[in-house]
């Protein structure tokens, strides 16, 4: 062998080349150094704001807690502080993001700091310019040297520096410490461009050669997940690159960053050549959406990437029982026996007759998350609060008095002292954190309530004013989180405990009849028990999680058709304000829920203050399409998916279209590669045609993006600037004004559909198989010829076989069929139109 050959096959070298405007995308990193920070306790000044997430300044939420005052008065605009020695071990690689994001959920205000390293190999000595982005703080060094350091500090908003530096001939040690202060979600990360410079590549030092580390990389890069969603059967990832060596595999699962459940792992050996991954059957795996971090190790050097996908026991559930009643006992004996160990499933057992040592200790494993005031511990406090009143008999009178004591040490609002940063502003919060002030007060009357200084009975006082003003907002405008499926269940939880406990006759009065509202939005909104529409906030992890999603849980104890995840916040209680006070659904919404014949329903209604986010929604027995119409056109996003669709009766046969707010897939942006959109585009539906166009900000991915989950429709067909599929009687099209392209590779590979470039048009048309029409051949032969034409007024107008003229207007307004619809008319309250489908 050739000592050139050999210096290949034994350099233990990453490399990858590095152009001039690039970023630097492979580092090692090293642990997220964390340390909590509280300031001194402190009320603040401030409101719930229905209009916290239409942001002004890009995706940036303005409310400020005291621990951001403070840090950015000690570091804004100061040298970062480097809180840790060196250190850098694992390995990132990018999969086509340009950031080294550590993005996360902290509960506590966090003080975070970590290292990064790389190696510039450079052709020639020379100066590089380098831009460094990040939201908090960083210093750069170069060959030992410090080069600059930044210091914005602001939450989750990027800020850009940009720095010369010398290279020299050869290798060059590239380090960033960086930090910021995390209060909940934060957007941790940096990003180094390389502008100019040298010619270049990137040469980190590895513990294996060079093309092995190439296969493993290239391997996660390409790997996914055999199907979008799992109800039953082997759970298993697959990949198009093979090993050349064996690799140990370990698999760790977790839920989103609200879960506690402790993670779920695996380890394994993966022979060379292997390209399947088995992990374990679905009832061997826990449900909802989960996280699997995937990581391969050959020869002590480590890759690791991140995959999601639902877990669902459908099989194990089976079909919803004939009667409500049988369905009530069955959904308190699903959160009973199967949901994570949290005071829901506490409130669950003890109404099942199940207390004991296993139901205390549920209770005693959340509460210091109360006893600290975390963020989202009113999501815990509500139903503990309920079981303290109706069961507290049951609990053990030592933990009954630690319950007692964190119920008096809460801060159950911003203008009570405190140095947490639990989320005040959203109505879903507010609502909880006022209706645990009323209940708490009432629960302990005499008693002192540290924060705030009152007795119970005043503190129930002044949370009872709270609650029936939060009551008068929602009877105004309802839902600024508007059709939000991970937000009814939190405004269900508050409701249905007053409805249950309020002492007060009026309370409980209204909070009944919103539930019974809520339900009737849920119900319109809904194809066969799983909610289909725009909505003000989604995740990944609730758009991606049909089944397992606890409304479609909801759906399936109210009407019939759904199933259970393993996270509920109000299904217990919606089960007991029906089976023991009193709660009556009206039957009439049952065949809206499921539409069960001919029927088609047109529904417009606004939700929001000053009826903000203007929604239709049409569907008949085969399929559902919901949208955002005239909303925030062309502004950024924060969560808002402003159109989805559903066929079939399958209920992972799921459409929408955003623009992502992020490459990185599995991430924690908001907006992120899935749940929102980076830009919001201009929306227009009138039944089954939808239009949604793209007209994305440059300093955003420069690429908009359909989840087209083709494995799961019954036929499909791709070809050009177009999509067909069929899932059971219901068709849909999809046509873009841009190539359309199938992702074949990575986690959505079969799942996603993109369409280049920053601008983009998207014609989405669904229809239901008719006799004129019996196949998905005929029926897009039917309607090959539509198109969209534009007008200088702004005007769009789209010629469809069966509407013929539909005119959408650049005031949103719609002109078809000699009907004219104005969303700037949408009533909160809504307008519902049953129609007969057509032939």
């Amino acid at each position: 062998m050739s000592v050139a050959a050999k210096t290949v096959q034994t350099d233990f070298t990453l490399r990858r080349p590095l152009a001039a405007g690039q970023p630097v995308v492979h580092w090692r990193l090293g642990p997220i150094a964390e340390q909590r920070y509280d300031v001194a306790d402190q009320p603040m000044k401030g409101e719930m704001d229905p209009f916290f997430f239409l942001t002004k300044h890009k995706n940036f939420i303005p409310h400020e807690y005291p621990c951001r005052t403070q840090f950015a008065a000690e570091r804004r605009g100061k040298r970062p502080q480097v809180g840790a020695e060196f250190s850098a071990g694992r390995i990132w690689l990018p999969f086509a993001s340009p950031r080294v994001d550590l993005s996360g959920f902290w509960f506590r205000p966090t003080v975070l700091g970590t290292w990064a390293e790389t190696i510039i190999d450079a052709a020639s000595a020379g100066e590089a310019l380098l831009r460094l982005r990040t939201c908090g703080g960083a210093v750069l060094f170069v060959n030992g040297g410090e080069a600059g350091w930044m210091a914005p500090y602001g939450r989750n908003l990027e800020s850009a520096e940009d720095f010369r530096v010398a290279l020299s001939a050869g290798r060059n040690d590239i380090r960033i410490w960086f930090d910021d202060l995390a209060e909940r979600d934060a957007r941790y990360y940096f990003q180094l461009d390389y502008l100019s410079g040298p010619a270049a590549a990137v040469a980190l030092p590895i513990e294996v050669e060079g093309a092995v580390a190439d296969a493993m990389e290239a391997a996660l890069d390409d790997m996914r997940f055999e199907r979008p969603a799992y109800d039953g059967g082997e759970v298993a990832l697959v990949t198009g690159v093979a090993l050349p060596r064996d690799a140990q595999v370990a698999v760790e699962i977790e839920g989103d960053f609200m879960s506690i459940e402790a993670p779920v792992r695996f380890a394994f050996e993966l022979s060379a050549g292997q390209t399947r991954l088995p992990i374990a059957d679905t009832e061997q795996l826990p449900a909802d959406f989960r996280h699997f971090k995937v990581t391969l190790t050959i020869g002590g050097h480590a890759a690791s990437r991140v995959f999601g996908v639902e877990i669902c026991h459908a099989r194990r559930q089976g079909g919803a029982p004939e009667t409500l009643a049988a369905r009530i006992d069955e959904a308190l004996s699903e959160v009973a026996g199967h949901a994570e160990a949290d005071t829901v499933r506490a409130l669950a057992r003890l109404a099942k007759g199940q207390e004991g040592t296993e139901t205390d200790a549920m209770i005693s494993g959340v509460l210091p998350a109360i006893e600290d005031c975390h963020d989202c511990a009113d999501f815990i406090l509500v139903p503990l609060l309920w079981c303290r009143r109706a069961y507290g008999d049951r609990l053990d009178a030592g933990l009954r008095g630690r319950v007692d004591k964190a119920i008096l040490g809460y801060r159950y609002w911003m203008d009570e002292p405190g140095n947490d940063v639990q989320w005040y502003f959203s109505e879903n919060h507010a609502l909880l954190f006022h209706t645990a002030a009323y209940l708490a007060g009432g629960l302990l009357p005499q008693a002192r309530f540290a924060r705030s200084g009152r007795s119970g009975r005043e503190q129930s006082a002044v949370g009872a004013a709270r609650v029936r003003a939060w009551l008068d907002h929602f009877e105004a405008w309802e839902m600024a989180e508007f059709n939000s499926a991970p937000y009814f269940p939190i405004d269900l939880k508050g409701l249905c405990a007053l409805y249950a406990l309020a002492p007060d006759k009026d309370i409980a009065d209204r909070a009944g009849k919103a539930v019974i509202r809520l339900l009737e939005i849920v119900a319109r909104s809904a194809h066969h028990g799983m909610l289909t529409g725009a909505q003000g906030r989604s995740y990944e992890h609730t758009l991606r999680a049909a089944r397992s999603l606890e409304l479609s849980g909801i759906c399936r104890m109210v009407w019939g058709k759904g199933n259970y995840g393993m996270r509920f916040h109000a299904l217990p209680q919606l089960a007991l304000c029906l089976r023991d006070h009193g709660l009556s659904i009206p039957a009439e919404l049952a065949p809206i829920a499921s539409v069960a014949d001919d029927t088609a329903w047109e529904w417009s209604f606004a939700q929001g203050q000053d009826r903000f986010a203007r929604l239709y929604h049409h569907k008949t027995r085969g399929h559902a399409m919901g949208s955002a119409s005239g909303y925030r056109w062309n502004q950024w996003g924060y969560q808002e998916t402003v159109l989805h669709a559903r066929l079939g009766g399958n209920a992972d046969a799921q459409i929408w279209i955003n623009h992502p707010g992020e490459v990185l897939q599995s991430g924690y942006g908001r907006p992120s590669y899935w749940g929102g959109s980076g830009t919001l585009p201009r929306v227009h539906q009138y039944r089954d045609l939808a239009v949604v166009s793209f007209s994305c900000s440059d300093e955003q991915p420069d690429f908009t993006h359909a989840w087209f989950p083709a494995g799961v429709f019954d036929t499909v067909r791709i070809d050009g600037q177009s999509a067909l599929a069929q899932a059971g009687d219901a068709f849909a099209m999809l046509m873009t004004d841009v190539p359309l392209s199938q992702v074949t590779s990575g986690p959505t590979a079969g799942n996603e559909l993109r369409a280049a470039g920053r601008k983009a048009t998207w014609i989405v048309r669904l229809g239901d198989r008719n006799t004129n029409l019996p196949t998905l051949e005929s029926w897009s032969d039917a309607f090959a010829g539509l198109s969209l034409h534009s007008s200088a007024d702004g005007q769009l107008t789209v010629e469809d076989p069966e509407y013929g003229t539909v005119r959408f207007l650049a005031d949103a307004t719609i002109v078809a069929e000699g009907r004219t619809l104005d969303p700037a008319s949408w009533t909160v309250r809504g307008e519902a139109t049953r129609m007969k489908r057509r032939e």
